[in-house]
């Protein structure tokens, strides 16, 4: 499992290519790969923003029926999520943004888990399954 800082825009940038070169080397579609980058880079966009830096880690994965897929997991000890259910709504943002953020990237994925707790940070994860 490889873990990947994220503590400015670059690193943003470093996550997205690191996700798709493992969805592309472990037979996600292009449609997959495209998901799950998307996903990828809302969450690490997240995580610096409003987490205030955290990390990502990459781990690729396979179901009991033979599947492979990648499974990501973001970590922050930023200020937390005081109301998920709200964090999840579309249209909801607490900056400048569409509110599309976390609704989006769950939309993406195959499975998606957030935990967080006021002043104790935020993690997600998520997997996107090959076809």
């Amino acid at each position: 499992m490889d873990e990947l800082p994220i503590q400015s825009g670059d690193d943003v940038v470093r996550v997205r290519q690191f996700v798709r070169n493992a969805a592309a080397d472990n037979g996600l579609s292009l449609v997959d790969q495209t998901k799950l980058v998307t996903a990828a880079s809302e969450l690490a966009r997240n995580t610096l923003v409003h987490g205030h830096g955290g990390a990502a880690r990459v781990e690729v994965v396979k179901s009991a029926n033979g599947r492979v897929g990648i499974k990501l997991y973001f970590t922050d000890e930023g200020p937390g999520i005081p109301d998920i259910g709200l964090a999840l709504t579309d249209g909801w943002t607490t900056g400048t943004g569409l509110g599309l953020g976390l609704s989006g990237a769950r939309r993406l994925v195959d499975e998606f888990e957030l935990t967080s707790k006021p002043g104790a940070g935020t993690s997600v994860v998520l997997v996107k399954w090959s076809r």
